[in-house]
């Protein structure tokens, strides 16, 4: 298990930007595929987008992609979201996800999230 810590959320109007960070402990960071979820009020969750633990191969979800991307910096233990083009519709709770697992999509370690609010 790892411990997650969000950060970077806040309220933004349409069409403006936020970089979202996911600061992880541990000295096992690197050998962990990553990810981001998000939730709405009465939403199931949804899967964001993915990195694997070298950050050579990417996955974005297709309700964000060409606008959000993924990355990480080993050396910080951290994994960011950058969020473009920002939409109402993105309005939600994003979780960071430890221990990803690609073929399964199942978590072993999820921070506590952070509150993204996109105004019209």
């Amino acid at each position: 298990q790892v411990q997650l810590v969000e950060s970077g959320g806040g309220l933004v109007q349409a069409g403006g930007s936020l970089r979202l960070s996911c600061a992880a402990s541990g000295r096992t960071f690197s050998s962990y595929a990553m990810g981001w979820f998000r939730q709405a009020p009465g939403k199931e969750r949804e899967f964001v987008a993915a990195i694997s633990s070298s950050g050579g191969t990417t996955y974005h979800g297709n309700s964000v992609k060409g606008r959000f991307t993924i990355s990480r910096d080993n050396a910080k233990n951290t994994v960011y979201l950058q969020m473009n083009s920002l939409k109402p519709e993105d309005t939600a709770v994003y979780y960071c996800a430890a221990g990803l697992n690609i073929a399964t999509m199942k978590v072993t370690s999820w921070g506590q999230g952070t509150q993204v609010t996109v105004s019209s």
